[in-house]
């Protein structure tokens, strides 16, 4: 690979990639690979689908090994940020990755460091999941940038999730603030060849010389300051490379965002009249101009209404702005080449037909899975209580909602299990069961513990421990061995902190301790403790391959 030059900052250019290798990469892995060769010095995330691959990507690269850079997973997302934002204050290059529920955990720290600034580059990494292929809702996290006044990039392809890396960290440090980058799963998962350069060096380290202290006083100045930034904001996209202009006669104007543009390219080709927008905020001028050349817009966006809110209020109620609002795209769901062109008027091909006489698979836990030992002892002991609740968290264990279990009355959000069984018996509710996961649990249930514990709440929770992060496919789990002494120090009674093995041998046990919690009032832990029948397998097949003189 041959040297690259740095970004120009003075013209938004994009880094010389002449003569560069050809890489065939997911997105997520453009993104990673983007960023190591842009000097980055630590990446901060908790693992979440479709955003998960990007630091394992880093985890596993020869250059992020050689030079030492962080890549430990965090124990969530808002530490993650906060830990990114203190290698910003000291002057290096961080990159913070998280999928779009996430945000909603970082938003204190991600919305602050925008009054605060950043001194080296900081780049925030949203990967949205439209459709809710592995999620609970379909946010969409422009929103998050545009409330944090801060810009987004939103790269269309794998090329550009590359290049906007090293661009990123330079409009950054430029700035001075965080920069959002928003994907969405159809990206994250999908691979093209990425032209690539060499990695340039890590920034030294040189910590900021200004206080980024949040009083009142200050942050008021800051935040005044930030907001005369939004010009300088404005200008970036105005004049940015990924922001594009394609003419046409057409009078049918469309503002295609993100990945979005590959699907109208794919259904109309070069007689588009459209302003390719994957720089916010939005360029004003270029959307003004497109205006005032067509009878009317079509806003094409994978995600919520954003910009068709924006365009809509930009060109005042007169001008007619169609889109997901107008129906001419579906309201829900991720976009299609098929939704497009229909939108767009033009025929598309014959849909495939959904096959016949099949029934349904819906997800199960895998066969072996200690979880499932879990929810057979809970359903037998729950069985006497016809009034018990058992609320649920976010993780693999969340199909016991699913036959053959049924077990589960609630999934929120991430750590919800146990302050819901905490509200639940505030109300009355016997017995209230909580069921969480290891790695979820010191993610965000240890707080509502600790609640429970100082309302000497009557509650039983299950921290189904496989020693994983199984969900998202075997990564570190931050509690690890820790949650007897988690449990104890937050003031849980010794006497009902249970440790069980759930294997169907052990059946008796399991549903004896559970009985005695149930009926103790206060509150108890319970930890079935197995390893991920997944991450097993992967143990012995690696102890299999290595020589015995490693073993």
């Amino acid at each position: 690979m041959k040297n690259m030059s740095t970004i120009d900052k003075s013209n938004n250019s994009l880094p010389n990639r002449d003569g560069g290798e050809r890489v065939l990469l997911l997105g997520d892995e453009a993104i990673a690979l983007g960023a190591i060769h842009a000097g980055l010095s630590g990446v901060y995330a908790y693992p979440g689908t479709p955003s998960t691959e990007i630091t394992e990507f880093i985890q596993g690269n020869a250059i992020a090994k050689e030079r030492g850079l962080h890549s430990r997973w965090c124990t969530n997302e808002k530490t993650a940020m906060e830990a990114a934002l203190g290698m910003s204050y000291a002057g290096k290059r961080a990159l913070v990755c998280m999928k779009h529920v996430g945000m909603n955990v970082c938003a204190d720290a991600f919305v602050n460091s925008a009054i605060t600034g950043v001194k080296g580059g900081l780049i925030v990494l949203a990967a949205d999941d439209p459709s809710m292929h592995s999620s609970q809702n379909e946010q969409d996290s422009r929103f998050y940038a545009k409330f944090a006044l801060v810009p987004c990039l939103e790269p269309s392809n794998q090329q550009e999730a590359y290049d906007m890396m090293a661009y990123g960290f330079e409009l950054s440090e430029r700035l001075g603030e965080p920069i959002v980058m928003r994907i969405v799963t159809r990206l994250a998962h999908s691979r093209a060849a990425v032209k690539v350069a060499a990695p340039v060096a890590e920034k030294p380290l040189s910590p900021a010389t200004d206080a980024w202290v949040l009083l009142p006083g200050i942050a008021r100045k800051k935040y005044v300051a930030l907001l005369e930034k939004q010009v300088d904001m404005l200008q970036a996209s105005e004049g940015s490379p990924f922001n594009q202009v394609e003419t046409s006669a057409s009078k049918r104007g469309i503002v295609a965002c993100g990945i979005a543009y590959n699907y109208v390219k794919e259904a109309v080709g070069s007689e588009a009249n459209l302003v390719k927008v994957s720089q916010y905020p939005l360029p004003e001028a270029k959307i003004k101009a497109l205006a005032a050349q067509c009878d009317e817009l079509l806003v094409i966006e994978d995600g919520q209404p954003v910009v068709e809110e924006m365009v809509k209020g930009l060109l005042g109620a007169g001008y007619p702005v169609k889109g997901r609002l107008t129906g001419d795209l579906p309201r829900t769901g991720e976009l299609t080449p098929d939704s497009v062109a229909k939108a767009l008027g033009k025929a598309t091909g014959a849909a495939f037909a959904p096959a016949k006489n099949l029934a349904a698979r819906p997800p199960q836990l895998c066969q072996g899975c200690g979880h499932r030992d879990v929810y057979a002892a809970l359903n037998e002991v729950l069985a006497d209580y016809p009034e018990h609740r058992v609320f649920g968290d976010i993780g693999c264990y969340t199909l016991g909602a699913l036959p053959p279990f049924q077990s589960l009355s609630s999934c929120v959000d991430m750590g919800a299990s146990i302050t819901m069984a905490k509200g639940a018996a505030d109300a009355g509710l016997f017995p209230a069961v909580a069921v969480i996961g290891d790695s979820t649990f010191t993610h965000s249930g240890m707080t509502g513990l600790l609640d429970a514990v100082n309302d000497k709440s009557n509650i039983a929770v299950v921290i189904s421990d496989n020693l994983t992060t199984g969900m998202t496919g075997g990564q570190d789990s931050a509690g690890t061995n820790k949650f007897e002494a988690i449990c104890l120090g937050l003031g849980v009674e010794p006497e009902h902190v249970r440790v069980v093995v759930p294997l169907p041998k052990n059946m008796p046990e399991i549903t004896r301790v559970i009985r005695e919690e149930i009926a103790y009032n206060g509150v108890s832990v319970i930890i079935p403790r197995r390893e991920c029948i997944q991450t097993f397998k992967r143990h012995a097949k690696q102890k299999q391959t290595l020589p015995p003189s490693s073993l």
